[in-house]
């Protein structure tokens, strides 16, 4: 009597659940996200189901969540009790986990005003997932007001005051012209003589915020243009046409590579009408060859989800290889990359990373190479990207598991 009473204590508990399955099962991968961020904002609890089905989500029905599913489009199963418990048994006696979501983390996403919502993945994401955001930009940062936030992202900003390397091509364009005139009029009101230095302010400024907990995603060239302006906080490496003066002779044997936080070793370009900051970038934007959208990919790891809690969220995916997309720094060259830095994806026996992950005091920071994941070559002036003709896309999947992940509740790694 007494084992049939915890029986149905123990199926009461796991009744009336919401499985939202993350497999090749699921209509629209994103929204999936979307709704379960929203879950959060109601202050329910949401279980993150790490390598089971793809990375799916176990919660608690409650009046509301049914109805926004189907208006949103999302999959779901309403499991009963015995499917939960198999559920549960499937993933102790597997190479899977749970992780607890708790709170819907507060994002802000690195802006600057006149930037077109087209030119940052991330904000396409968010805004087709309904997930919300706050635009900052400079002043906001340095009026100390990122410690209000629990996820900070960057996508195509120069950190080291060169606007972006466009100078070869763009120079003489009126928004190029208008965007050095906007950054050197904030440099000034921020009582910095040059951009290149309010910039390196700004990433000094990041990186104490991740020291102090935040957690940083980045793509396409603010990862290698965040690192290269923290070695080089005391050098001048910024050519005369930006800046008035010249690059220091010596520039590269003086960059402190102890201040970065993923990559070391690398040589910078200094060049104004070379579009490339560094040789971190692999492939480099001036070579000539490259792979073509057909023959590109990379391979997420599979982590062991149980000791490797961190990295198993990032890459939870319906498929193990993803498309590769180019931008002004598409990936990483392996040989630049951090010993201590968790490579989360790659091009199997390739030169490039494409995926990595690591700590920095109480924080964390995630990069990934690349542009659009679902537009190959990104142009200036392309148009944007319609993702609802790519639910199921992988690439964003990987930029939306980074806004999940700071809702987790920490586990330690045990490797």
């Amino acid at each position: 009597m007494k084992c049939i009473l915890i029986f149905l204590l123990v199926v009461s508990a796991y009744s009336q659940k919401i499985l939202i399955p993350m497999d090749i099962a699921q209509t629209d991968h994103l929204k999936a996200y979307g709704v379960t961020y929203w879950v959060l904002k109601q202050g329910v609890n949401v279980e993150w189901l790490l390598n089971y089905r793809g990375g799916s989500f176990l919660m608690d029905s409650y009046t509301g969540i049914i109805k926004e599913l189907r208006l949103r489009g999302v999959t779901f199963e309403e499991p009963n009790p015995a499917h939960v418990l198999q559920i549960y048994s499937t993933i102790d006696e597997s190479n899977m986990d749970i992780a607890l979501l708790e709170k819907a983390a507060k994002i802000a996403i690195y802006s600057p005003p006149n930037k077109q919502p087209w030119d940052d993945a991330v904000t396409l994401a968010l805004t087709y997932a309904e997930i919300e955001y706050d635009l900052i930009w400079d002043e906001d940062i340095l009026s100390s007001k990122l410690p209000e936030y629990d996820w900070l992202h960057l996508h195509h900003e120069d950190f080291t005051g060169q606007y972006g390397k466009f100078y070869a091509t763009y120079r003489n364009h009126d928004w190029y012209k208008k965007q050095k005139a906007e950054f050197e009029a904030m440099a000034a009101r921020l009582g910095f003589s040059k951009v290149s230095e309010e910039k390196k302010a700004i990433a000094r400024a990041i990186k104490k915020y991740i020291g102090q907990g935040g957690f940083l995603f980045a793509m396409c060239s603010a990862t290698d243009a965040l690192d290269i302006a923290l070695a080089a906080e005391d050098v001048d490496i910024v050519a005369s046409v930006f800046d008035g003066d010249p690059v220091n002779p010596q520039a590269n044997e003086k960059l402190d590579f102890t201040k970065t936080f993923a990559f070391e070793y690398f040589k910078l370009y200094t060049d104004p009408m070379l579009y490339e900051y560094s040789d971190i970038d692999y492939p480099p934007s001036f070579q000539t060859v490259a792979p073509g959208a057909e023959a590109d990919y990379f391979t997420l790891f599979e982590f062991s989800a149980k000791y490797d809690p961190v990295p198993s969220m990032l890459t939870q995916s319906h498929v193990g290889v993803v498309k590769g997309f180019m931008g002004q720094t598409t990936g990483f060259r392996r040989d630049k990359i951090k010993n201590h830095i968790v490579i989360l994806g790659e091009v199997e026996s390739g030169e490039q990373v494409k995926y990595i992950n690591g700590n920095y005091g109480k924080g964390t920071f995630t990069f990934l190479g690349g542009h659009d994941p679902e537009d190959y070559r990104h142009y200036v002036g392309d148009p944007p990207t319609r993702l609802e003709l790519h639910k199921n896309s992988p690439g964003y999947r990987l930029i939306l598991n980074n806004v999940l992940f700071p809702s987790a509740r920490k586990k330690e790694r045990k490797t």
